[in-house]
């Protein structure tokens, strides 16, 4: 018998209001369960696929319990948001019928089974001094310092060079998720924007998982929400992942295309931060593009997307 939508779920807060009203960790669970159930077929998991018609996509509940051990009474409760007393060896089953990286299976536990903390307002961030003298120090190559919300906290000339001089932003707008999707400049820089997008949308989801009573994140997946259709698209979709290395490429308005790797480092004193550097292929296109950038100085910043 096909599996019946279920009623009793928790809402989403995915998007519009319910992202307005705040980050609701039992709605984040059952929607991050029911949209990993979603995308797995029966031949996925070597189960019979019969051809009938099903009601809702990917493995019904059934299914799921079967392949993770469980009863399907359990994990309908697990999947309407109730973790209260799931165990960490069943999460690790439901973590393997699902087929879950190991940053999904992390967020399926911070949900799951939250850290209970005092509620006390986040403190300020702070960039330890040498880390900004450091970041002065790096002539040639553009690196800064993201903070907790995709915050941008500190950085150096080169990266106002290449990203635009974020210097003249008000602080609130230091923000990589308010850039990518309210700026239309960034846009533009980049040339895969769906998949810088992306990025940013699961870097906010892992932050969901791990606080999610921080109401400043609450506010600004509000407004995001509110503001733009393709933040309601992606977040909607719950995907999670951490990416600390890659290639971004860009097109800057002095210099033209560029491939850049990337490499992110958390910071061992504040986990909560990550500094990023970017570089190029050794005698690539792209290289020199960075030596030009770098050999304008003030100029190539004032030209910056941000300015």
């Amino acid at each position: 018998m096909d599996e019946q939508p279920d009623s009793t779920t928790a809402p989403a807060a995915g998007a519009g209001a319910d992202a307005r009203a705040g980050l609701d960790r039992r709605a984040e669970l059952s929607e991050f369960l029911r949209t990993r159930r979603a995308r797995l077929q029966p031949e996925d998991v070597g189960l019979p696929h019969y051809g009938r018609h099903r009601r809702v996509p990917g493995l019904r509940r059934e299914e799921l319990a079967q392949l993770a051990g469980v009863s399907v009474a359990y994990y309908t409760r697990l999947e309407q948001g109730n973790g209260q007393g799931v165990s960490a060896e069943v999460l690790d089953s439901i973590a393997r019928a699902l087929r879950l990286t190991d940053a999904e299976h992390a967020h399926l536990t911070h949900l799951a089974k939250p850290k209970h903390k005092k509620k006390q307002a986040a403190p300020t961030q702070q960039v330890r001094s040498s880390l900004r003298q450091l970041l002065d120090t790096l002539d040639a190559v553009p690196a800064y310092v993201v903070g907790r919300r995709a915050e941008l906290l500190a950085w150096n000339r080169m990266a106002a060079a290449v990203f635009g001089d974020w210097s003249q932003m008000p602080a609130q707008e230091r923000n990589w998720a308010r850039m990518v999707f309210l700026k239309p400049e960034y846009r533009d820089l980049y040339l895969d924007w769906e998949q810088k997008a992306i990025d940013v949308v699961c870097g906010l989801r892992m932050e969901a998982g791990c606080y999610p009573e921080d109401p400043r994140l609450s506010a600004l997946v509000g407004e995001l929400s509110v503001k733009s259709e393709d933040f309601r698209r992606l977040w909607a979709a719950h995907d999670v992942k951490e990416k600390s290395h890659g290639v971004k490429r860009l097109r800057h308005p002095l210099v033209g295309e560029m491939d850049l790797r990337y490499e992110s480092f958390k910071l061992a004193a504040d986990a909560d931060q990550s500094m990023v550097l970017y570089h190029a292929e050794p005698g690539s296109p792209s290289a020199e593009a960075l030596r030009l950038l770098a050999s304008w100085g003030a100029d190539a910043t004032r030209a910056g997307t941000a300015s």
